[in-house]
C-alpha cells in the first residue's frame, strides 16, 4: 500500500458509527449515524471507496469527530477535502455552507444568496443532498424557509438533523435568521 492509498476508518461515536475515507491529509467521504460499522461503510459511495483499505488514518480527525458528537464546538474548517469535480456554483455553495457558524442556521434561499445565486434555493438543496462529507460541510445547518427542516440524508434523516441542531444549541424549530 503506497503513501497515497485511500484508507477507510470506522469508529463509534455518540452519533452512531462513523466511516471516513481519505488519503494523505485529505478527506473524501464520510458517513455517520449508522447502527453498525457495516452500515456506516455501506453508506459510502462504493465507486469512490473501491480499492480503499481499512487502516489507521487521521486519528486526530477521529478524535475531533468523537468530541463533536459529545457536544464539543468544532468548525472543521482546517479539514482538507477532495469533493471531486464540482461546478463553480457548487464550490461557492460548499464554501459558504462551511462558513455557517456552529449553532447557526441559514435557509436554502439565504445560502443561495450568499453564494451569489439568489434564485437558486432548489439548486442549493441539490448540492446539500449530494454532500459526501456531512458534519465537515455542515449541511444540517441549512433549513427550509419558515423554520422547516428540509431534508437530511445522514443517519436517521430529519431526526438526525434535529439532533445535530439541538447538540449545537439551536432551538427545536429554528428561526431561519443567519448571523455570522
Amino acid at each position: 500500500m503506497g503513501r497515497g492509498a485511500d484508507r477507510l476508518v470506522i469508529f463509534p461515536s455518540s452519533l452512531g458509527w462513523i466511516a471516513l475515507q481519505g488519503a494523505g491529509v485529505t478527506l473524501k467521504q464520510l458517513s455517520f449515524g449508522r447502527p453498525t460499522p457495516d452500515a456506516a461503510l455501506g453508506q459510502l459511495d462504493p465507486a469512490l471507496a473501491a480499492g480503499a483499505v481499512v487502516a489507521r488514518w487521521n486519528p486526530e480527525l477521529v478524535k475531533r469527530l468523537q468530541a463533536y458528537a459529545e457536544g464539543a464546538r468544532d468548525a472543521f474548517l482546517d479539514v482538507k477535502l477532495d469533493l471531486g469535480p464540482q461546478t463553480e456554483f457548487q464550490r461557492r455553495v460548499v464554501a459558504r455552507c462551511r462558513a455557517i457558524g456552529y449553532g447557526k442556521v441559514m435557509t436554502y434561499g439565504e445560502l443561495a444568496l450568499a453564494a451569489g445565486s439568489p434564485r437558486a434555493a432548489r439548486a442549493v438543496g441539490s448540492v446539500m443532498r449530494t454532500n459526501r462529507v456531512p458534519l465537515i460541510v455542515p449541511c444540517h445547518r441549512v433549513v427550509a424557509s419558515g423554520g422547516g427542516m428540509g431534508g437530511y440524508s445522514a443517519g436517521e434523516g430529519v431526526r438526525m438533523k434535529l439532533r445535530l441542531l439541538e447538540l449545537e444549541g439551536v432551538e427545536k424549530a429554528p428561526r431561519p435568521r443567519y448571523r455570522a
